[in-house]
């Protein structure tokens, strides 16, 4: 190798371990998982908060033989948007006007902000755990967010469903979703989130409050579909993070950054080396 080659390769080592210690002084620095809020102690909360929680019940398979009605009335299976696609699950309550509004609100931003579409890569379905509620209360709801979206083709993907008290506490108690009627404000109280099923029923991840972070919902579609959801670009920043249940969120992993950017650098160096040398065979000849 000539000595312009050598001074390459050089250079190339030097930034090598320059951006090693760069993502190593970031991920100590920027790199934290979003920590769960702590609230009051249970012995000064509220009554019915005290019976209000969303557990995490990773893995478990969801009863997709459960019967619902759907938006337009007709009698379905829960199963019935499942076996092709990841699901985003959630469960409101249709007359409320606060926090159940604020969770899809936020379901639908985070949506908006991925490049892939509902009904095509995954399906969203909203149950109701309020037994009253009705499939027109449930048909207006999906109409304001399937507007909301606002992509062309996508109302097939998002399902707005109602049923009886049996078939609710069957799917909610399955999930760890727990709520209660409030007598005295006539509401329901319960957590607020939503979940993410694999394609055959299985919980795969929760995400929790009223704002989700679009990258750690793509994550998640990713990871629940097996791959089959998102580019290979997603795949890889897929590696450099860790889903963390306790936060419902992904925080980045130094390490494997490191590794992924190493091997990258040395893939990018080797073939420099090989262009090199055939270059100085050339001259040679």
């Amino acid at each position: 190798m000539n000595r312009q080659g050598r001074q390459l390769t050089a250079t190339l080592m030097v930034g090598l371990m320059v951006l090693a210690s760069a993502m190593s002084s970031s991920a100590q620095t920027g790199g934290q998982g979003i920590q769960p809020q702590t609230g009051l102690p249970s012995s000064q909360m509220p009554g019915e908060l005290k019976k209000v929680d969303f557990e995490q019940r990773l893995n478990t398979t969801l009863p997709l033989d459960l019967a619902f009605r759907d938006e337009t009335g007709a009698t379905v299976k829960l199963g019935d948007y499942f076996k092709r696609r990841p699901v985003v699950l959630t469960f409101v309550y249709y007359t409320c006007t606060m926090l159940c509004t604020q969770v899809l609100t936020g379901v639908t931003s985070s949506l908006i902000a991925l490049d892939e579409t509902v009904g095509r890569d995954f399906e969203v379905v909203a149950v109701s755990f309020d037994p009253r509620d009705t499939p027109m209360a449930a048909a207006a709801k999906k109409a304001a967010h399937v507007d909301r979206y606002g992509r062309a083709g996508s109302a097939a993907g998002f399902h707005f469903l109602t049923g009886d008290e049996s078939s609710i506490r069957t799917l909610t108690d399955a999930v760890g979703f727990k709520y209660q009627w409030d007598e005295a404000t006539q509401q329901y109280a319960h957590a607020s989130g939503f979940v993410v099923a694999t394609p055959d029923g299985r919980l795969s991840r929760y995400f929790y409050g009223i704002e989700y972070a679009p990258r750690d919902l793509k994550f998640a579609l990713i990871e629940s579909s097996a791959g089959r959801v998102g580019s290979i670009v997603d795949q890889v920043l897929l590696y450099c993070y860790h889903y963390d249940p306790k936060s419902g969120s992904y925080s980045f992993v130094a390490m494997r950054a490191i590794r992924l950017g190493g091997a990258f650098t040395l893939l990018a160096l080797a073939g420099f080396v090989v262009v090199a040398l055939r270059r100085d065979e050339r001259v040679r000849h």
